[in-house]
This record gives C-alpha cells, sequence and structure tokens, in this order.
C-alpha cells in the first residue's frame, strides 16, 4: 500500500509545477520557472516534457514520467 501519494487531474499538471517553482517552455520541456534553460531531469538524468509527468519523489525534486518503467521504479522504491 502506498502511504503519502498525492493524485491530481491531467489539468492540475501545471497548477503543481508552478508550486514547485517550474514552467514548461516552448518545446514542452519542464524547466525551472527563473532559468528557462535549465531543463528538469528524471532519476535516470532524463529531460521531462509536461505530458510524461507523473510527480515528484517526496524530499527531493526527482520528477517522475509516467510510463511504465517508471512507474514500477517508483513503486519498488516507495515504503
Amino acid at each position: 500500500m502506498l502511504k503519502n501519494v498525492i493524485t491530481f487531474d491531467a489539468s492540475a499538471k501545471r497548477d503543481i509545477l508552478d508550486l514547485f517553482n517550474k514552467a514548461v517552455d516552448e518545446e514542452g520541456y519542464i524547466v525551472e520557472k527563473n532559468n528557462s534553460t535549465q531543463k528538469v531531469l528524471t532519476f535516470d538524468g532524463e529531460e521531462i516534457k509536461v505530458e510524461q509527468f507523473a510527480g515528484i519523489r517526496k524530499g527531493s525534486e526527482i520528477f517522475i514520467k509516467s510510463d511504465l518503467v517508471s512507474l514500477i521504479n517508483l513503486a519498488d522504491i516507495l515504503p
């Protein structure tokens, strides 16, 4: 059972990112709000587009893609 998991609708993605001082550039990548040339990275060091965004791990800013492999890896490390 996953604890402390918050789910949100796809329409809330940009609002969630805004809370973490992130934005979306003209190519659709998630970037730092105060430096639009700095793209955020997943745990594997990949750049991530907003449509791939599934969440952020607690205690860090590790962005999670919504693909099956990323979600399985997340489930493996959650308590």
